[in-house]
């Protein structure tokens, strides 16, 4: 399962560190350190006092984060600086971690990472609703909230993941190189999650469920 963030401009970063030890998807399930490194992929490098800064939390806890991310490899050290004053850059444009597996451990540890990372997302997009009032009236109404009840096999969702990859593939040049972004262009947060629904009734007769929130008819997320 991916996680993603904007990388940084002009950054020579590798395309995914994937995590498949259990210590390395548990150390990641952080919020903090979620956010770290979503902060370094756009903004970094930068050091433990910068992050402070822009997380709001103690110097010493960025610090301390920081460590264990590059324990895991998932930040390191960027040229120049020193003790907490060196700066720190994140090591992928994006971090990966199994959507199955037969260890246990894994599997309970790739769970636990994933719900961390849903409630992270989730935080982020309430906080953006919290702040929408100086939003322009052009970008509220290209704004997408809703969702859908489908019925797919397997290979089908897996298509339809496949698709949606492919229709953000022209822009992904945009994230790396500014001079490729038209006018008006700014940064997008897209959620794509899509699960087994636990909570229908496996009886149901297809078509009997729509998708839910005000704008299901006409908005697909």
């Amino acid at each position: 399962m991916p996680e993603n963030s904007a990388p940084q401009p002009g950054g020579e970063q590798a395309h995914s560190v994937e995590l498949t030890d259990p210590r390395a998807l548990r150390a990641y399930a952080h919020p903090l350190r979620m956010t770290l490194v979503g902060l370094l992929r756009r903004h970094g490098p930068f050091t433990a006092t910068r992050a402070a800064e822009l997380t709001g939390e103690s110097v010493a806890s960025c610090s301390y984060h920081l460590r264990i991310l590059a324990k895991y490899g998932l930040v390191e050290e960027a040229p120049g600086g020193r003790g907490r004053e060196k700066p720190w850059q994140a090591t992928a444009r994006y971090t990966e971690w199994p959507n199955h597996s037969e260890d246990p451990a894994v599997a309970q540890a790739t769970d636990a990472l994933s719900a961390a990372a849903a409630e992270l997302y989730f935080t982020r997009f309430v906080n953006a609703l919290a702040h929408r009032t100086g939003v322009p009236k052009e970008w509220r109404e290209a704004e997408a909230f809703g969702d859908v009840l489908v019925y797919l096999t397997p290979d089908e969702l897996t298509a339809v993941k496949e698709r949606i990859d492919e229709l953000f593939r022209p822009y992904e040049a945009r994230q790396d190189d500014p001079a490729l972004r038209p006018a008006g262009a700014q940064p997008v947060s897209f959620m794509k999650i899509a699960y087994l629904d636990p909570d229908i009734d496996p009886g149901t007769a297809p078509g009997t469920d729509a998708g839910t929130g005000p704008d299901a008819d006409d908005e697909e997320e």
